[in-house]
């Protein structure tokens, strides 16, 4: 008799989600599906609203990652204005950026994924979290805290505030940096590069034990998309898309972000809230590809700074030729991209322009469209919005970093349920590893959730005694 099996909900990432498990008769795996079962739509409820506005709002999209949608909703706004904003303001945004990633990163390998990869797979669930890495790796804990805690600082150093900052604006950010600010960000610097420097030789060490997994965590030929720099090497905050495929091919190159809409098409399932994005040259469901930390290496030969630089070359000899296919790898690549954060943002601090006090243009809308793409953490981030003759929001569409991962995650789980998954004598670590993989791609599901009405749903409007005043469903 055929049956499924449901994990709900998929621990240790941000959102809402379940995975199901179709089995046959025989107990073999027939389909495997990650569902996204939270619903937000900001697509819709920021139609009519001011474009200014539109950093703040879309910010509110997750508190994990608002400074990505802070970025690309800014640089969407510049779009708007037709402006190059101050080079000062770019660097002071580069930081923020970064920084961003620095912390994000630290949150996802720290924490949502070192319990798996020190206590093992099969390990009580109890412990089988950052309590148990406290417990079993004190100094390990203490560095993902601390690291954290560095990238959170310098965000809030510059923003004013750690979460939501208002600190970048249409045009640039909105206040220059001091000599003090720049000198106390400064000073953490060292210990944060120590840190990642220290964790990453660690986790080196821990590589060979999973050969298994990375032979089974998501190996599928995929294509690779992130934007790369004019001259094709790591670059978050501006450049140029590229594409690559699983051999090493580069399919598409020196793209303008504008562009967006050639390479990428987005379809819509029934079984989840989440788009479908995908290479629109090979159709849907067969452009799959990936982005985020694994992409963006796969994509460059070279970071541009010097620890980083080694680590990547280090990172490339994971796999004899080409690019390193293994969606277990987005962890080391989490790593590398963490040591050229902090080296980068130490290079534009000591940048003696940082401190110039022009750091923004002003300008009225001068466009009804405006397209703003940068890396976040999990990934490419896409916003594009449409404006009237008032400046009010018309249309927008949001591309999420974790939905470009939708595909991909979704044949992950059913790789790694059929290589570790037995119908017939189902254990609790046999669907960690199937969630695993999901952390691997270090989804942000409250961002990601944007494919309006496609599972059933009901909206109730209460007034404030509780009593049903109007309801929508679907």
């Amino acid at each position: 008799m055929s049956r499924t099996i449901t994990i709900e909900p998929v621990t240790r990432i941000e959102g809402h989600a379940r995975i199901t498990l179709q089995l046959g008769e025989d107990g073999r795996l027939e389909d495997a599906r990650f569902h996204l079962t939270q619903f937000r739509g900001f697509e819709k409820f920021c139609e009519g609203r001011p474009y200014r506005e539109m950093p703040a709002l879309t910010a509110r999209t997750c508190g994990i990652c608002p400074v990505s949608h802070i970025i690309a909703s800014n640089k969407a706004c510049d779009h708007l204005l037709a402006v190059d904003i101050p080079p000062t303001g770019e660097k002071l945004r580069r930081i923020m950026n970064l920084a961003q990633i620095v912390q994000s990163h630290a949150l996802s390998f720290f924490h949502l994924s070192s319990p798996d990869l020190l206590l093992g797979w099969d390990s009580d669930p109890a412990t089988r979290n950052i309590f148990g890495v406290m417990r079993q790796n004190p100094e390990l804990a203490r560095d993902g805290i601390r690291l954290r805690q560095i990238g959170q600082t310098i965000i809030e150093t510059l923003g004013g505030k750690k979460i939501h900052p208002t600190w970048v604006v249409p045009g640039g950010v909105s206040e220059p940096l001091s000599v003090e600010k720049r000198e106390s960000m400064l000073k953490l610097l060292p210990e944060g590069l120590e840190i990642a420097k220290r964790t990453y030789a660690f986790y080196k060490t821990l590589v060979p034990r999973f050969k298994d997994e990375a032979t089974h965590f998501g190996t599928q030929p995929t294509l690779f998309l992130s934007l790369v720099t004019p001259q094709g090497n790591l670059e978050h905050y501006d450049g140029v898309l590229r594409v690559k495929d699983a051999q090493g091919r580069i399919l598409e190159d020196q793209v303008p972000p504008e562009e967006y809409g050639r390479l990428i098409g987005e379809a819509v399932e029934d079984f989840s809230y989440m788009k479908f994005p995908y290479y629109k040259p090979q159709g849907y469901p067969q452009g799959i590809y990936r982005v985020g930390p694994l992409a963006r290496l796969n994509n460059v030969q070279a970071c541009g700074t010097p620890y980083a630089d080694v680590a990547l070359a280090e990172f490339h000899m994971l796999q004899e030729s080409g690019p390193i296919v293994s969606s277990f790898h987005y962890h080391y690549a989490r790593l590398v991209e963490i040591i050229y954060g902090l080296e980068m943002i130490e290079r534009l601090l000591k940048d003696p322009v940082i401190l110039d006090t022009r750091v923004r243009a002003r300008a009225r809308s001068n466009r009804y469209e405006g397209i703003g793409v940068a890396e976040a953490p999990r990934g490419t981030l896409m916003h594009h919005y449409r404006i009237d003759d008032d400046g009010l929001i018309t249309w927008l569409n949001l591309v999420i970093a974790t939905g470009h991962n939708n595909l991909a995650m979704n044949q992950s789980i059913r790789e790694v349920a059929e290589a570790y998954v037995d119908g017939n004598a189902i254990e609790e670590g046999m669907l960690n590893r199937v969630e695993a993989v999901i952390r691997c791609y270090d989804p942000c599901l409250s961002c990601a959730s944007h494919a309006f009405g496609q599972m059933p749903l009901a909206i109730e409007l209460r007034d404030a005694a509780g009593r049903v005043v109007d309801r929508l469903t679907r």
